[in-house]
């Protein structure tokens, strides 16, 4: 019985053993599986930090290089902006200097022209009364050139604002400027053409009085044994045909006057809607 115990306790010692061993490396186990966990999530959580941070990194490069392109794209516009000005103020410039030399140069014209009727003059009544209706007439020219001029530039300047306005509108400089250089070259070619136009129509004007002079000279010439009632009649004549140029110069320049007001108040009208497409430009910027 004594063995039979010893032999019971010994096993039940042994099972016991085994049992303890067993609930020993359970919980070495769980605490193995405990720091791996912990070791896990320590370095998941490193690598989520590493990665926050390099994504605000990026992020804030983002930022900053967007901020930079915007900064350069508003520079490039603003030094293409500055280079059409410099063109548009150079262009006003020659603009300026050829109307000024085109002023000068048909003052020149006219006092040759006055003078050579001066000159004429002295060679009888009726001479001097060509003169004057010469005068007249080229009086009307110029005036109805400068009036012309004026139309043009008025007519160029509304074509520029209308580029002007289209080119803030798309942000296209480079089509703008094409377009522009190709209108320069237009309006240089129609230029040339109303030069040669006018100087065709003054060399015909000039060759007409000069063969109603030469007519006039000749009937003169034929009619002056008539005596002073005829040169009388041919005086109230050609008053007559004075008073009719004079009145319908005034008619002219009332219509000049007209045609003006009406493009004045076009021009203002076009300023207002330059205007209202330059606010909206800059509300889009």
């Amino acid at each position: 019985r004594c063995l039979y115990d010893q032999k019971i306790l010994q096993k039940t010692f042994g099972e016991w053993k085994e049992q303890w061993t067993l609930c020993r490396e359970k919980k070495l186990s769980l605490r193995a599986d405990n720091h791996f966990r912990h070791l896990l999530l320590n370095l998941i959580f490193k690598a989520w930090r590493a990665y926050v941070c390099q994504q605000q990194g990026k992020r804030s490069k983002y930022y900053v290089a967007e901020s930079h392109a915007k900064k350069q794209t508003l520079l490039r516009t603003w030094q293409h902006w500055l280079v059409y000005v410099d063109v548009q103020r150079t262009k006003h410039g020659m603009q300026s200097v050829a109307l000024a030399f085109r002023k000068r140069s048909c003052l020149r014209i006219s006092w040759a022209v006055w003078r050579r009727q001066h000159y004429q003059k002295c060679s009888g009544h009726k001479m001097n009364i060509l003169a004057l209706q010469h005068w007249a007439q080229s009086l009307q020219f110029r005036a109805w050139l400068q009036w012309r001029e004026l139309f043009l530039h008025t007519q160029s300047e509304k074509q520029k604002d209308t580029r002007a306005v289209t080119h803030h509108q798309h942000w296209e400089l480079r089509r703008c400027m094409g377009a522009w250089l190709g209108y320069l070259n237009l309006q240089s070619v129609k230029k040339h053409q109303n030069e040669l136009a006018q100087e065709f129509h003054r060399s015909r004007t000039l060759r007409r009085c000069f063969s109603d002079w030469q007519r006039s000279w000749e009937c003169r010439r034929r009619m002056c044994a008539h005596g002073r009632d005829l040169e009388k009649q041919a005086a109230r004549i050609a008053l007559w045909r004075v008073f009719a140029h004079w009145k319908h110069y005034v008619v002219l320049c009332v219509e000049e006057a007209q045609r003006c007001e009406l493009a004045e108040k076009h021009y203002k009208c076009h300023l207002l809607v330059l205007r209202k497409y330059w606010n909206c430009w800059k509300s889009r910027l």
